[in-house]
């Protein structure tokens, strides 16, 4: 599959856990999406923050900031109930939850989260 059409899936996916976090009475930000490579070095390289070889450099990852009854949530265990919903949404889905990095939402790519 071309990166492309994996970015367009993980878009349409991320819709998806927008639609059901709201159904289900959180309320979302967006955080990090995309990170530029003139900024952060292209895949494998590390400048600045993050990891060298992070999705988001592939446009296949999202933090979003979390929300409930007006609190703002920050840790992975406030992220569960939407990090699980995440991974039954696509076979590539990989919660941030499982390395500790609660508002991570990414597909896999080329072996990268």
């Amino acid at each position: 599959m071309s990166l492309g059409s994996k970015q367009r899936e993980f878009t349409l996916a991320i819709s998806e856990l927008i639609t059901w976090a709201y159904a289900s009475g959180y309320e979302l930000t967006v955080g990090d999406a995309y990170r530029d490579p003139r900024v952060f070095g292209g895949v494998g390289v590390k400048e600045g923050y993050g990891h060298s070889k992070s999705a988001h450099k592939r446009r296949l990852a999202l933090d979003l900031n979390l929300f409930k009854d007006g609190k703002y949530l920050t840790s992975t265990s406030d992220h569960k109930p939407l990090g699980d919903y995440w991974v039954t949404l696509h076979e590539d889905a990989v919660w941030g939850g499982t390395f500790n990095d609660g508002n991570h939402y990414s597909f896999m790519h080329d072996g990268c989260a």
